[in-house]
């Protein structure tokens, strides 16, 4: 029966091929002449050959030809590759069909391109296009098994392209910058330079024990012109998106996979995931701002944000863990003098992760003195955020005792170990963990009267399969792909219990799991290594969650100097520090204030509430923050413009993108000094610098 199926479906691929005049597969390189069927928007066109190997070709800004630019050359694109590593990518050319669509992404055309291989794999191609997206091109691609034979697949690749390095090498500037969205334990950037031999695999799993997850986009682009892809599916799943520019070749490649074993038996079909292709001119920012609507349209969208979620704050982590309660409150006079808002408890206020028991050696009274505590922060005109580290639970606890059912196990029946607390995870897709989240959250929010949660951890971002039979999975990468749905759980019981609650997740040096980001109201970049990624993060973040999105540049002593508040105020990020007090002993003496540092503490906070940049429009779009010297960010807030320019040493002239029609003062608005004014006909300011300049331009007004 089924080798009459097979048989049926591949006679009717051989008709189908010889009605169109399928031509024959040759070893001969492709050419124009080659091409049975182009993809069309007005910035971007896929062509696809008699193979159905494809290229991209976009709309470069200022080609003064005004035709699409080839930005690779034609390859396979999407294949697959079997048990024995045999890559099946060649798939002659039978048909085509065109509709029109009208879907939740709008009004679109829908392109299905049919191919058969010499192995019997019938490859359908359904490729969609849309109005409200002219710089995308999404694909949902399928294998059908027409041969005698079963066949054994390892792995599918969707849109494999390449990016041609630029014909003139700079002597200054490498050949390609990019985006990677994957999380490793290196805490590595997050915007990376490219040059020849560099090679990551970007898998949105776990890169480590607790080092994983991601946002599922790849982006690689030159001084001209840049292409990304990535996947729009709704929950995460367990793709790798690498990127390599190896010695010998002429750009570099970049493409979305994933590995999973498949026996594909007579008549059977396996389905890709969508994926998608974007193309545009300077940096990344472009492709975030276009996936993140994609996937509101599609039901992801981003939480409103309470104007809470933009106060600055003071954190207590500079005592540590072994803080003692009458230091913490000793020093909320002081943070409310300096102009901070919050007052954050760090680690240490629990006996252990997992338990969340008060630690009786700090609160020997239990809920009442906490009580009390965030009373007194309320009483010194504050408001009080707590930390927490869910999805954790320690060795020797009584969660792990009485509740071991709530663990995540591997498929040997292993813990999965978070290294930073030395603890196991815990299955957010188990419904015994939900529960136990939620009324933790009913406790610190309803009970102990917190209005704001600092969720912090590595292991928040991304979580492995889970084999535990207790939690009955319908596959074990249930846990991966309903990581966000417990966020949501999460997130809905703290706003019933406080609709203005800001919940800030901490994912530790990870590069946020997009998935998760619906569920939080405040985002941070989550200990940066250094200033560079304190502001990179931020142009990322507010591609990824909107323009004026709540960013907290974290503590300003983790960053360069331990002081450079410019990197965060110019970018409109949230100001942050974890002082303590003068003549503070233990792990807080690092961090004692003296006069000189809280003078311009309190100088840099009062100009963070004044000019309260986050609440403007990031202009992401105007700067590359890769090959555009010095680097520039632009913020638009009312009738004025905010510049921030960062380099260690510049002399020059800088130019003033995005101006309106008229005339504008320049005024430095962190020492107070007019520089001059400037027409936006030819908007340039020419000036020197040491680290950092951030200039206010507001319209002259005509007497």
């Amino acid at each position: 029966m089924k080798k009459n199926y097979a048989y049926s479906l591949l006679i009717f691929a051989i008709s189908l091929c010889s009605l169109v005049s399928c031509a024959k597969q040759s070893s001969t390189p492709n050419t124009e002449e080659d091409i049975v069927y182009s993809v069309k928007t007005k910035d971007i066109t896929i062509s696809f050959n008699n193979q159905l190997h494809s290229k991209v070709s976009g709309n470069i800004k200022g080609n003064i030809k005004g035709n699409m630019m080839s930005l690779g050359d034609m390859q396979p694109s999407e294949y697959v590759v079997t048990l024995e590593n045999k890559i099946i990518s060649d798939f002659n050319f039978i048909e085509k069909s065109v509709q029109k669509v009208n879907n939740e992404l709008g009004a679109g055309t829908q392109i299905t391109l049919n191919g058969l291989s010499s192995e019997g794999l019938i490859k359908k191609t359904i490729v969609s296009i849309y109005e409200r997206y002219p710089t995308m091109v999404f694909f949902d691609v399928s294998y059908t098994n027409t041969s005698e034979n079963s066949i054994k697949i390892t792995k599918w690749v969707n849109n494999h392209y390449s990016l041609l390095a630029p014909k003139t090498k700079s002597a200054t500037q490498p050949d390609f910058w990019s985006y990677q969205g994957a999380s490793y334990a290196d805490r590595r950037d997050w915007i990376t330079a490219i040059n020849p031999g560099y090679s990551q695999q970007n898998y949105m799993g776990m890169n480590s024990s607790d080092y994983g997850g991601g946002t599922a986009v790849v982006d690689l682009w030159r001084q001209d012109i840049g292409i990304a892809v990535g996947h729009a599916e709704t929950s995460p799943k367990l793709v790798s998106l690498p990127l390599s520019y190896k010695q010998e070749k002429r750009g570099a490649t970049i493409h979305i996979e994933l590995e999973k074993g498949n026996e594909l038996k007579i008549g059977e079909t396996l389905k890709t995931i969508q994926t998608f292709v974007n193309i545009h001119n300077k940096d990344y920012y472009a492709t975030l701002k276009n996936y993140r609507k994609v996937m509101a349209d599609k039901g992801l969208k981003m939480a409103d944000v309470p104007d809470s979620a933009y106060d600055p704050v003071w954190c207590a982590w500079g005592y540590e863990r072994n803080f003692n309660v009458d230091e913490v409150l000793g020093t909320l006079k002081k943070a409310k003098n300096m102009g901070l808002e919050w007052a954050v408890l760090d680690d240490g206020w629990q006996t252990a992760e997992g338990d969340w028991y008060l630690d009786r050696k700090k609160f020997p009274n239990g809920d009442k003195d906490m009580q009390s505590f965030v009373k007194k922060i309320n009483d010194a005109g504050l408001k009080a955020k707590l930390w927490w580290a869910p999805l954790a639970v320690d060795p020797g606890t009584d969660l792990l005792h009485e509740h071991s059912d709530m663990l995540l196990l591997d498929k040997n029946g292993a813990v999965q170990d978070i290294t930073w607390w030395n603890s196991f995870y815990l299955c957010p897709a188990y419904e015994g963990t939900i529960e136990h989240s939620k009324q933790l959250v009913r406790k610190m929010l309803g009970e102990w009267g917190y209005e704001g949660l600092k969720i912090d951890g590595q292991h928040l971002n991304g979580v492995a399969p889970c084999y535990n039979p207790a939690h009955n999975h319908a596959y074990p990468e249930e846990s991966v792909e309903k990581l966000g749905e417990y966020w949501e759980e999460i997130f809905k019981t703290a706003k019933e219990i406080n609709p203005e609650a800001v919940i800030e997740i901490c994912p530790c040096g990870t590069s946020y799991a997009f998935h998760n980001l619906p569920y939080m109201n405040q985002t941070v970049s989550s200990d940066p290594l250094t200033s560079w990624q304190v502001r990179h993060k931020g142009k990322t973040l507010k591609g990824l969650m909107g323009d004026s999105a709540p960013y907290y540049g974290d503590h300003v002593e983790l960053s360069d100097n331990a002081n450079d508040f410019a990197s965060s105020v110019g970018i409109g990020a949230i100001v942050g520090t974890k002082f303590t007090m003068p003549g503070s002993k233990g792990a807080g003496a690092a961090y004692a204030l003296d006069d000189e540092t809280e003078k311009t503490w309190t100088k840099w906070i009062t100009v963070y509430k004044e000019k309260m940049l986050p609440k403007g429009v990031y202009l992401g779009e105007l700067y590359d923050i890769g090959f555009d010297i010095p680097e520039t960010h632009a913020i638009r807030k009312g009738a004025n413009m905010y510049y921030a320019f960062y380099y260690d040493d510049w002399q020059g002239e800088l130019e003033l993108r995005g101006l309106t029609p008229g005339k504008y003062q320049i005024k430095d608005y962190i020492n107070n000094v007019v520089l001059g004014t400037v027409d936006a006909s030819s908007a340039t300011l020419t000036t020197k610098f040491k680290g950092y300049l951030l200039i206010e331009l507001s319209p002259v007004v005509s007497k």
